[in-house]
This record gives structure tokens, sequence and C-alpha cells, in this order.
């Protein structure tokens, strides 16, 4: 949009727009080597694809954006004009997310339409709970996991525990595909609590990400935003992201000198699901011994290597070799940083009166429609998930 001549004001909050400027980065940076990756290969064959080799935006484009970024407090009214403005409201889902309610004064009458964004979780680590809300004539709400219940978070430190243990029993090294942004974060905050609770061995971990080490400064950067826990933990001199044994790795020398090390470690590495990044490496120097554990921490999706290695494959592609899939895999599904089914009614529930429409957006077709038919037989709300291109007056 601002490569095409958007100039207008970008509005966020002051976390987002730090974490905003790193993943347009790194997300620049990728597009740019993906193109011409594929202009190579396209040379080398003699031959020319039916779509042009260039980036959707380059690095250029992304840092374009940066001046048009205008941060604003939660709580914080923005005026949009013609009566219209904004409030930005903490959503509990990562660091600086938010919901935002829209007001309309026209004609002498006021309207408000409720955009829930990505709906977090309660009593989840660093972040406070998502806001709740006493009214508005209009709800946009997500579904993503409209038509599910997640595992109980509390289970995630004894499963935790129980891979670090068994791992450091058999003296093998610890993988985890972690994303960037939270998930890393979490990680190592359950990490900290376990060593506090003397639950797991004081044993080396690397979080070998530079996003993920970036994104961490950011939260580093943002103590306003922790819910009472994590404060507490900071006022212990217990930061999860700053404790003896734990290294921010910051560049490929780093990164290589792990596979030197004799004994037990832990490396949180990108990508989340494998498909790329620096814990392919590591899982060519790991996947085949017997001792290791891939202990995956957020959802993998079809046709991607995370999600072979969780179905059980024998054996993988990496690195353009094939590999002996030996090392034990573990699984922990409460990490989810998205509100379940119930979390979204608990969410929509706190309403106190009801609105004039709830519209279910942000969802696969199925997960909407139950979360919509969810709503309306528990509620009798008027509740729809519009198709694309429909529009709906609000009056």
């Amino acid at each position: 949009l601002v490569r095409e001549g958007f100039n207008g004001g970008i509005y966020c909050t002051d976390a987002t727009a730090d974490i905003v400027k790193i993943m347009l980065m790194d997300s620049a940076k990728i597009q740019e080597e993906d193109a011409e990756h594929k202009r190579r290969r396209h040379k080398r064959a003699r031959r020319k694809g039916p779509y042009p080799e260039v980036p959707l935006y380059t690095t250029a484009d992304a840092k374009a954006c940066y001046p048009l970024l205008s941060p604003v407090r939660y709580g914080e009214s923005v005026p949009i004009g013609n009566g219209i403005s904004a409030t930005f409201h903490d959503a509990g889902h990562v660091l600086g997310s938010s919901m935002i309610l829209v007001r309309v004064n026209q004609n002498g009458e006021t309207r408000s339409v409720l955009f829930s964004g990505d709906v977090g979780r309660w009593n989840k680590p660093i972040l406070r709970d998502p806001t709740l809300f006493d009214e508005a004539d209009y709800v946009l709400v997500e579904s993503t996991y409209g038509d599910r219940l997640h595992e109980d978070s509390e289970t995630i430190g004894n499963q935790l525990a129980d891979a670090i243990n068994s791992t450091v029993q058999a003296r093998g090294n610890m993988l985890v595909p972690s994303f960037a942004l939270e998930r890393s974060q979490e990680v190592l905050y359950y990490l900290n609590i376990l060593l506090k609770e003397r639950r797991i061995p004081h044993f080396l971990v690397f979080l070998d990400s530079p996003m993920a080490v970036s994104i961490t400064d950011v939260f580093n950067e943002h103590p306003e935003l922790y819910d009472r826990e994590m404060m507490e933990l900071i006022r212990q001199g217990s930061s999860p992201f700053d404790y003896h044994g734990l290294t921010m790795v910051r560049n490929v020398d780093q990164s290589k000198a792990i596979n030197n090390i004799v004994g037990s470690t832990m490396i949180i590495a990108g990508s989340g699901m494998c498909t790329g990044g620096r814990i392919k490496h590591h899982l060519v120097t790991n996947i085949s011994r017997p001792e290791c554990t891939i202990l995956f921490v957020g959802y993998q999706a079809v046709g991607t290597l995370g999600r072979s290695i969780v179905d059980g494959a024998k054996k993988v592609r990496l690195m353009g070799k094939r590999y002996s899939v030996r090392a034990k895999v573990a699984q922990i599904h409460g990490f989810s940083a998205h509100a379940d089914r119930d979390e979204l009614f608990r969410w929509l529930s706190n309403l106190k009166r009801p609105p004039k429409h709830v519209f279910v957006v942000h969802g696969e077709p199925a997960a909407s429609k139950k979360f919509a038919d969810f709503i309306t037989t528990q509620t009798g709300w008027n509740t729809s998930v519009p198709e694309y291109g429909q529009e709906s007056i609000l009056d």
C-alpha cells in the first residue's frame, strides 16, 4: 500500500510499531532472496516462468513504512474524522496486540463497533488477560478456534519438565522449533519457573533465532504490558529473558559453535514448523540421534516438515539429503495464544446487553459456522458469518 502511494498514518501500539519493523524487514529479505533464487533457477534452466521474478515488496519498501507508523496507547481515543474515533484495548494475545472499539457520532446519535482482533487467553504467562467490554452495538469476533477447546495450559509445566528430564538423563539435546513472537518468550518463561522450582536441572539453553532475540529485546523494552506475575519476577531479579545458562545467539558463528558442546543443551530456533531457518541445521546434527528430543510447541500445518515429523515419518529430507528420524518426538498443545470456543464466548458474555448483531469472522468456514451457531443457541443474539463482498447496513 505504501509503495503504491498510501501516505496516511498507520496506527498501532508502541510495541507493535517496534515488532512490525523487525518482522517486515525479515519478510522483505526472504522475499528478495526467494525472487533471486527463482531468477537464477530459471536462468540455469533457460526458461521463463509465467510470473515475474520480483518480490512482493523489498527492504526499501519496508523501510518506507516506518515514518508512517503512529503509536497510540491503550485507552487513547484516536480521531479518524467525520465523528468517528477508535480506541485500542489490550487483546492479551501477543505483545502489543489490540482490540479496537470504533465509535461513530453522527446526527446526534452514537453507535459503537467492536473489533475483537485475535482474542488472547486468560491466565497466560507474561501478558495481561484480554480486555472485557460492557457494551457494543455491533461486534466482529474472530473464530480461529471457535469449534474446539484447548488442552489445559496448567499441564504445560509438567509436560515440559518430563521432556527435559528424560532428555538430560539420556545425555541428549532438545530441539524446540518455535515461532519468534510470543511462543519463544513463553517457553523461556516456563523454563525459568521450572528452574526456580528446581523441577529441572540447570543446563545450557540457546535462543538461536535472530528475529526471536530481537523481539525478546522488544519485550524487555515494554514492561508496562506485563501481568502481575511477570512484574513480580522482574522485581525479584528473575527475568525469564536473562538468567544463568541462557544465551541469546545473535550470529551464525555462535549458532555453529553450539554443535561443539558436550552435554545436554536446549536449542530454541525458528522456524516453528521447520520450513526454514536455523532449526533445519540443528535437525541435521541431531535428528538421527536416539538420545535427543524434538519438542514441538505449536501447530504444524499439513505439508510442512514439522508435520511430517509429528506424523511419524521414518525419514525426512534436510538440506538436500535424507535423514532417519531416530530422535524422540514430543508435542505440547497447550501453548496456543488464541482463545478457544469457551474463551471466546466468555469474552462475548461480558456484554451487559445484546448487541444489534454479531459478525463471526477470521476463521475457517467450518469453525466460523459452528461458533456462530453456538452463540445463537446460547444467547439468541443475531449472529451471522459474512461472505466475501457482502455489505451490511449498521443502523
